[in-house]
């Protein structure tokens, strides 16, 4: 009788919580560089969503490029982010592109029209993994901003 009350709760519970659609990918903003040295350039952005479920999940953003100037730089290398259930949130995105490979011979021109304008082309182009409950689902990510740089 007494796993007979468990099974009954435990179905109850899961049967209340619901997953009615994927949350909702708004779009990056805040895209700026936020640090720099004589070693690296910092870029940031934030993903920005909107999770209408009672359920959370878990996201996972290893397969977002960073292109400086539509050159591939970086890759955004971030922990896997827990999901908030019926909430708006934001994850960040964070990454270092070391200064030499900005100052190489294949990114030399786009550098001198940054030089001349005082702003960088960013682009974020990949895909942010959302997984929950065994189920997962791809958000593509291309966006892409004229960025101020500070000399």
């Amino acid at each position: 009788m007494k796993n007979l009350i468990i099974l009954s709760t435990i179905c109850f519970l899961f049967l209340n919580c619901s997953v009615n659609e994927k949350p909702q990918f708004i779009g990056l903003e805040n895209i700026k560089i936020s640090e720099s040295t004589s070693k690296y350039i910092t870029v940031t952005a934030e993903a920005r969503f909107i999770n209408p479920n009672d359920i959370g999940g878990e996201l996972q953003t290893d397969e977002i490029k960073v292109f400086i100037n539509n050159n591939e730089m970086a890759t955004v290398s971030a922990e896997n982010f827990e999901v908030p259930a019926k909430n708006e949130f934001s994850i960040p995105l964070k990454t270092k592109v070391p200064t030499d490979s900005i100052f190489s011979d294949k990114n030399l021109s786009g550098l001198l029209g940054s030089l001349f304008s005082k702003k960088v082309k960013v682009q974020y182009k990949g895909e942010i993994k959302y997984k929950v409950l065994g189920f997962s689902h791809y958000y593509n990510v291309d966006e892409t901003e004229d960025v101020k740089i500070k000399f």
